[in-house]
C-alpha cells in the first residue's frame, strides 16, 4: 500500500489553483480546443509535470497534454494511463471561480456567499452526510466550482508527484493524459494514442466515495430539421405551414411519463431535446438518445423517427430530415472481455480502507470512447459532487482517497507483474 498524505496541503492548493483558471468548452465552436483558455491550464499542467520531474511532458497544438512517469520496475508491465479533462461544462459559467474550503464540516446548511439563494442543504446532497468532519470546498454562488474533472487533474498530479519522490514504490510505465473538450463529446477527437503509447487505462471522473464505474449509457445524438411553408400571416388561411409549431408538436408527441431524463433513473433510458432554434420556414431540434443497451438505443431512435413521420403526415406541404448519429457506446462491452482492469481498480480502492461500489453511470466518460479505440478504460471516482451547477462541491479528504487509490493501481499491476 501506498503511503500517501497531504500533510502540507498541497492537493488542496492544487485543485483550488487549477478550479480558478477558466476552460469553459463551447458546443458551437469548431476549433480543437474548442476554446483557446483551455490551454491556459494546459500550460500549467506541463510545467507543473516538467517540475515534478516528468522530462517528455507536453501539450499539442490540439490542447491534448501528456506526459510519462518511467517504470522503476524490472518487470515486463503493461503500460497505464490515467486521464482526466480540463474543460468545464458550458451549463454554468465557470469565470472568476472563487473556490472556498469549508474546514470541518458539521451538517449544517452551506449558504454561498455571493449569491444566498444558493444553499447546499444535507438533505438535498446525501453524500454531505458522509462528510462530518471533512473539509468542503465549493465555488462562492455564482459560478460551477470545477471539480468536474479539475479534481480529477489534481489527484492524477499529486499520485505522479508522490511516485516520483518515492522510488521505493514500485510501478511499471505510467502515463498521463488531460483531454479538452470532454463536456461537449469531443473529448478523446483528436487523441494521438500513437503518442500515449499505452495498453488501458483509467478516467478520474467519477462522483461518490469508493465508486468504480465499467458501464456507461450507449449514446446516440439526433438532428431533426423541418422544412415548413412561410406565408405572410395575413393570408396564411390553408398556405401556412409553420416548422416551429411543427417541431414543437414532435415533441410535445414523445412520451412524457417515460423515456424523459427527468421522469428516468438506474438503468432506463431516455430521448431528449436539448435545443431548438428556428423560424416559420425552418426550424432545427437537436436530441441526444440514451440507453444501456444499443438495442434499446435502437428502439429508441426508432420511436423519435416513427414519431416525426406520424407528425408530418399532417402536414402535406413540408418537408423534414432527421439524421441520428453515434455518439459513444457502454463500455462494459469491452471491459467484460478484460476483467483484471476493473478487479485491480476495486482492490485499489479497499486498500484506502474504502468500500468499492462498481456500478453504471448515467453518463458517458472519455473512457466510454476509449474502451472502443482499443484501450479499455473504467471510471474511477474524483470526489466531484452535483456537477454543472453552482451547488458544486468536493471534499478534500475523498480526494485524497482518490490520490491513494489512483497510486494503488499502479503498485497492484506492479505486484501481480
Amino acid at each position: 500500500m501506498s503511503n500517501y498524505t497531504n500533510f502540507n496541503k498541497t492537493l488542496a492548493q492544487r485543485f483550488i489553483k487549477y478550479a480558478m483558471i477558466d476552460t469553459q468548452s463551447d458546443p458551437s465552436s469548431l476549433t480543437c480546443p474548442s476554446t483557446l483558455k483551455q490551454k491556459n491550464l494546459g500550460s500549467v499542467l506541463v510545467q507543473e509535470l516538467i517540475e515534478i520531474g516528468i522530462s517528455d511532458a507536453e501539450m499539442d497544438e490540439n490542447g491534448y497534454v501528456y506526459g510519462t512517469v518511467p517504470s522503476n520496475s524490472d518487470k515486463k508491465l503493461p503500460i497505464i494511463f490515467f486521464c482526466s479533462h480540463m474543460d468545464t461544462s458550458p451549463d454554468c459559467s465557470g469565470e472568476n471561480v472563487k473556490p472556498i474550503i469549508h474546514d470541518n464540516y458539521q451538517g449544517l446548511d452551506i449558504i454561498l456567499p455571493d449569491d444566498n439563494k444558493i444553499v447546499l442543504k444535507l438533505s438535498d446532497h446525501e453524500d454531505l452526510k458522509h462528510q462530518i468532519g471533512n473539509d468542503i470546498i465549493t465555488a462562492s454562488g455564482a459560478t460551477l466550482l470545477g471539480a468536474d474533472n479539475k479534481a480529477g487533474l489534481a489527484e492524477i498530479m499529486e499520485a505522479v508527484s508522490f511516485l516520483m519522490e518515492n522510488p521505493e514504490v514500485k510501478h511499471g510505465t505510467i502515463k498521463v493524459l488531460f483531454t479538452p473538450d470532454e463536456e461537449i463529446g469531443r473529448g478523446v477527437d483528436k487523441a494521438d494514442l500513437k503518442k500515449l503509447g499505452a495498453d488501458f487505462g483509467y478516467t478520474v471522473d467519477g462522483e461518490t466515495l469508493g465508486s468504480i464505474e465499467d458501464e456507461t449509457f450507449s449514446a446516440d445524438g439526433a438532428i431533426l430539421i423541418i422544412h415548413g411553408v412561410s406565408t405572410h400571416p395575413g393570408f396564411a388561411k390553408g398556405k401556412m405551414e409553420s416548422a416551429i409549431k411543427i417541431i414543437s408538436e414532435v415533441i410535445d408527441t414523445l412520451p412524457k411519463d417515460n423515456l424523459t431524463p427527468e421522469t428516468t433513473h438506474q438503468k432506463e433510458g431516455f430521448i431528449h431535446p436539448v435545443s431548438i432554434a428556428g423560424q416559420v420556414e425552418q426550424a432545427e431540434a437537436q436530441f441526444i438518445i440514451r440507453d444501456f443497451t444499443d438495442e434499446k438505443l435502437a428502439e429508441h431512435g426508432l420511436l423519435l423517427t416513427k414519431t416525426v413521420e406520424e407528425v408530418m403526415l399532417k402536414y402535406p406541404k413540408s418537408a423534414y430530415e432527421l439524421k441520428i448519429t453515434p455518439q459513444y457506446r457502454n463500455m462494459k462491452q469491452v471491459l467484460d472481455q478484460h476483467p483484471k482492469i476493473v478487479q485491480y481498480g476495486i482492490e485499489a480502492i479497499e486498500r484506502t480502507g474504502v468500500v468499492a461500489k462498481q456500478q453504471s453511470i448515467r453518463g458517458g466518460t472519455d473512457g466510454s470512447r476509449l474502451s472502443f479505440m482499443g484501450l479499455p478504460c473504467p471510471n474511477i471516482y474524483a470526489g466531484e459532487h452535483a456537477f454543472h451547477s453552482k451547488q458544486e462541491w468536493v471534499s478534500v479528504q475523498d480526494m485524497e482517497k482518490a490520490v491513494q487509490t489512483i497510486i494503488n493501481i499502479a503498485c497492484i499491476w506492479e505486484e501481480r507483474g
